[in-house]
């Protein structure tokens, strides 16, 4: 159930029961305060034309009207098969954890301004003056290819079919909807609205 129809379900029958999904932060790359009060968890893939949307559009009004009260995990979701760029990406991404620039370098990778591929995300890494040896390394011994696939594995499970997906506080929203879909689940999250 999409949270905006889960939101609406609530405010006319506010004693029926809404779908939480217990989906854990597990290791993934967090941007906000763990005490913050709305964890998003969103399943992405860094190929993907609506979730490029989905950061250049709504994440930046989010953090601005949001700030500290919410929380973004990231978790790959690369759509095998359909874009062969996805996983690589998201294996280059996290090699950028390592140097402490995971989100700088997603900033990068949703921002369209190359091509995905080895020579695109060296050349963020140079520009994120990260150490090279090291970085390469970590692309060369595909470090991060289990940890991809275990994201992969585990939405599948999940039963995400889609990107992007997120849940917000368990509460699944599907595709890359606009700022006052998320501002409306998410005020009415706050304010305990929704069971």
């Amino acid at each position: 159930a999409a949270a905006n129809a889960a939101a609406q379900q609530a405010q006319q029958q506010p004693q029926q029961d809404v779908k939480r999904y217990d989906v854990p932060v597990d290791d993934d790359p967090i941007s906000g305060p763990a005490t913050a009060a709305i964890t998003i968890i969103e399943f992405s893939d860094y190929e993907c034309p609506f979730c490029q949307k989905w950061v250049a559009e709504v994440l930046p009004k989010l953090r601005e009207k949001y700030g500290d009260q919410v929380r973004l995990v990231y978790r790959d979701y690369p759509l095998i098969g359909l874009h062969d760029n996805a996983a690589p990406a998201a294996e280059a991404a996290n090699c950028a954890i390592d140097q402490g620039k995971y989100w700088e370098f997603h900033d990068l990778l949703f921002s369209g301004q190359r091509p995905l591929g080895r020579d695109t995300y060296e050349a963020y890494a140079q520009s994120l003056g990260m150490n090279m040896t090291d970085y390469k390394a970590c692309l060369d011994d595909r470090r991060y290819q289990k940890e991809v696939e275990a994201d992969y594995n585990y939405a599948n499970e999940l039963g995400v079919q889609s990107t992007p997906t997120f849940f917000i506080n368990g509460l699944a929203l599907v595709g890359a909807q606009p700022f006052e879909v998320f501002e409306q689940v998410i005020d009415m999250e706050l304010a305990g609205q929704i069971p």
